[in-house]
């Protein structure tokens, strides 16, 4: 029987693969569509861009960029507002990567949050104290899928010469292309928002139905 892979570094992405985020961010899209457009739009125009940077999916509804900045500061404020009450972690969130550390990997959140919000969610799940390293959206200049982030991951836990014993494990497309153009093994998540056809059209890796597949691969 072959033993499972003892990971030297495992990333993650946050929103929809650690954390459960995905109705907080309707939530707030909504809000942000009716104050600035009038109307409330389909859900599916959001959840195709999760996993990209907010500001670059609100270019996708503003009419310029001013309009851009105003649609920001409405949906950062109102998530604010609600974030504490809607926001936890996946089951198994926090066993996982106390058992990954105990196996010796570096782990890293890469996510396509401001930094500030991207810690207090983890923060709220219980989760900030496990991860050694957070990659947000201020730390590049370009984001998932750009392979920017997880290049930036890997060169900071000192693991740019052992890709093949990394694993970014993500809920998006986005996730999947960053992780493979980079250079590491992936893994899609069948719980955040994408149909399954859509993450395997991305060839990854692996599939993990729960968060503890992982530690069985």
């Amino acid at each position: 029987m072959t033993a499972p892979q003892l990971w030297q570094g495992v990333f993650f992405d946050l929103d929809g693969t650690l954390a459960d985020t995905v109705e907080l961010i309707l939530c707030s899209y909504r809000h942000t569509m009716e104050v600035h457009l009038g109307e409330i739009l389909p859900d599916e125009r959001w959840l195709s861009g999760i996993g990209t940077p907010l500001i670059s999916q609100l270019r996708g509804f503003a009419q310029d960029e001013v309009e851009v900045k105003a649609m920001l500061e409405t949906f950062t404020v109102f998530q604010r507002g609600l974030h504490d009450d809607m926001v936890q972690p996946f089951p198994g969130a926090a066993a996982l990567l106390d058992q990954l550390r105990a196996n010796g990997a570096r782990l890293a959140v890469i996510t396509s949050k401001r930094r500030v919000v991207a810690r207090r969610t983890l923060e709220v799940c219980g989760l900030w104290d496990s991860v050694d390293l957070l990659i947000a959206v201020e730390d590049v200049v370009h984001g998932k899928p750009d392979p920017e982030s997880v290049e930036k991951a890997l060169s900071a836990l000192g693991l740019t010469d052992r890709r093949s014993e990394v694993l970014f494990v993500g809920d998006s497309p986005f996730d999947l292309q960053a992780g493979r153009a980079a250079g590491t093994l992936t893994a899609a998540v069948s719980w955040g928002p994408f149909e399954r056809q859509t993450l395997e059209a991305e060839h990854p890796d692996y599939f993990l139905e729960t968060l503890e597949d992982l530690l069985r691969l």
